[in-house]
């Protein structure tokens, strides 16, 4: 047995995610997590809400609450659809938990004391009818190199030129729409992170197992252009983890924050300790520091590709800068976006299916599904409701439903509502376990590697097999002339069905317990010896007949799903 370490990317508080959102993160981490608890392995799986920063100040504000009471309010709601997802956290944290404001203090403070902080002077765009210094995404203008209208103060997402908000013609604040900008000195804390460019360097060369996708992210911020920057890690802001050093406030430093991303990652660590504090688990160090176990620890990360820089570079900058004995990644499984329906999810244009709407739709089974089988690994994926209507229907509905209601009723209409006995194997059944044994190795390879799609089509070639026995075998037909063989044949299908939830359920949980329920058995040992598998239900044993396990999605549903989350589109999109 090993010990698994898995996180998915902490979503941010301001409002519900969309599916995009949850295939490129949370979705496959849980895969993974559900997978290796199956193989018997120790797993902690963590995730938490990321809840500090301007954005979260400006939905609060905007729904009319303190911004405390609106992040603990959306806490719960994303808690609430996570665990309609079946997402299998051991822990869903809150990075504004006291765990986490005390454990990113200390790290600053750490990093100050070996000489990693460094105290800047710089100018900041202050608005005056604000109150307030504005970070750069809340500044915006028209760019002065193509004369995008809509430009932030950090970037230009129309040229993707890098931006300074004094750049900008005609800059106004995103809050107020107030042109009275000021430009203001304030000081600030920066992470000397150009000093560990080395070390970052020869960490991230060393990963010679990491996903392409990462590893090209991490070097493209490592070296080109200026390279490796020094990053601000505090900022001006009322909400966020107040800048202390030790137990006192840092000096210069007062009414400050630190940057949402500090504090951020550190939550991964401080997500452990409020797992333990919450009586969930025991000896949360043991997973994070190497001088308490975590040396025998295998830590994954799962995220999207915008988050790579930060989780290549700035926190393990961050860890690494402490030159404490903290628990670096393993592994890195990073994703590209999920587009819809020939453009952008868009929360602002309604454009998409959202976590929350998705569950109002269908049961969780039917997305998780779907996203999983188009995980956006090797490149961008699209959602379209053609394309889920289709494989849903297909996959779900006709291969793996059609195959568990067909062998039951057929069973109990000529036999009983019990694991037949009589007959013995053939050639058939001898190839059959060739088969199976031959795409169990393969599922397997494919799931310890983290490939999402190629399990999900592997895991499909499974219950196709399943299904080609009954078409090829036709027991209906051969119960006429021969009913011993017959029920030989009904006995291993219904083995089948068990071997299929146990195999399924790292991918569709909820269809998967319908599954074992129905065979009346708690037995859910992983198949390692398909043969000794397909004799776990013993002639004589009881089952029951499910109700179907998918129902299809109709052509009118299709269309009127299609039409209602279209949004507002863009004429030129």
């Amino acid at each position: 047995m090993a010990r698994h370490l898995i996180t998915s990317a902490i979503p941010y508080i301001n409002g519900i995610k969309h599916l995009g959102n949850l295939v490129g993160s949370q979705l496959p981490a849980d895969l993974y997590a559900r997978y290796l608890r199956q193989r018997g392995h120790e797993v902690l799986f963590l995730c938490a809400t990321d809840e500090h920063g301007t954005p979260a100040e400006l939905a609060a504000a905007k729904a009319g609450k303190p911004v405390a009471e609106y992040c603990a309010e959306m806490h719960d709601v994303q808690a609430r659809i996570a665990d309609g997802f079946r997402l299998s956290f051991d822990h869903f944290g809150r990075s504004s938990s006291p765990q986490n404001h005390k454990l990113t203090q200390a790290f600053a403070t750490r990093l100050a004391e070996v000489g990693l902080i460094k105290e800047v002077t710089e100018e900041q765009v202050y608005s005056v009818a604000d109150g307030r210094f504005l970070p750069d995404r809340y500044i915006e203008g028209t760019c002065p190199n193509c004369g995008f209208e809509s430009a932030r103060g950090d970037q230009c997402d129309n040229c993707t030129k890098q931006l300074d908000p004094t750049d900008l013609i005609n800059a106004h604040s995103t809050i107020s729409g107030s042109t009275e900008l000021e430009v203001r000195e304030t000081k600030h804390l920066y992470l000397r992170q150009s000093e560990l460019k080395g070390d970052l360097a020869a960490w991230i060369e060393s990963k010679k197992d990491w996903p392409i996708l990462t590893t090209s992210i991490a070097k493209k911020w490592l070296n080109d252009g200026d390279g490796l920057q020094d990053r601000g890690i505090t900022r001006d802001l009322d909400w966020g983890i107040p800048v202390m050093k030790g137990d006192a406030v840092w000096p210069g430093m007062e009414g400050k924050v630190f940057y949402v991303w500090f504090d951020a990652p550190i939550e991964y660590i401080a997500c452990a300790q409020e797992w333990e504090d919450a009586g969930k688990g025991s000896d949360w160090a043991s997973w994070w520091r190497t001088d308490q176990g975590a040396d025998n620890v295998t830590y994954t990360q799962f995220m999207g590709k915008d988050n790579v820089p930060f989780h290549t570079l700035s926190f393990p900058a961050t860890i690494m800068g402490t030159q404490e004995p903290w628990k670096l990644v393993d592994y890195i499984k990073s994703f590209n976006y999920l587009n819809y329906d020939g453009g952008q999810f868009s929360t602002s244009r309604g454009r998409g299916v959202f976590m929350d709407q998705a569950l109002e739709l269908l049961p969780s089974d039917y997305w998780r599904w779907w996203l999983l089988s188009h995980a956006p690994e090797s490149s961008d994926a699209e959602f379209t409701w053609e394309n889920f209507q289709t494989d849903v229907n297909k996959d779900l509905a006709d291969v793996l439903g059609n195959f568990v209601s067909r062998i039951t009723k057929f069973c109990r209409s000529k036999f009983s509502e019990a694991v037949p006995e009589g007959g013995i194997y053939g050639p058939a059944e001898e190839q059959l376990i060739a088969d199976l044994t031959t795409r169990l190795h393969a599922y397997e390879g494919h799931m310890d590697a983290m490939e999402v799609r190629k399990s999900a089509a592997e895991l499909r070639a499974i219950w196709v097999l399943g299904n080609e026995y009954l078409q090829a075998n036709a027991p209906w037909t051969t119960f006429k002339t021969d009913p011993e063989t017959a029920a030989m044949q009904v006995r291993l299908a219904l083995n089948l069905i068990r071997i299929y939830a146990v195999l399924s359920a790292a991918f569709i949980p909820d269809a998967s317990k319908t599954m074992i329920d129905a065979m009346q058995t708690d037995d859910d040992a992983w198949p390692t010896d398909v043969a000794a598998a397909l004799n776990a239900l013993p002639a004589g044993h009881a089952f029951t007949v499910p109700e179907n396990l998918f129902r299809k999605i109709t052509d009118e549903e299709r269309e009127e799903w299609a039409a209602r989350f279209a949004g507002i589109r863009d004429a030129g999109e």
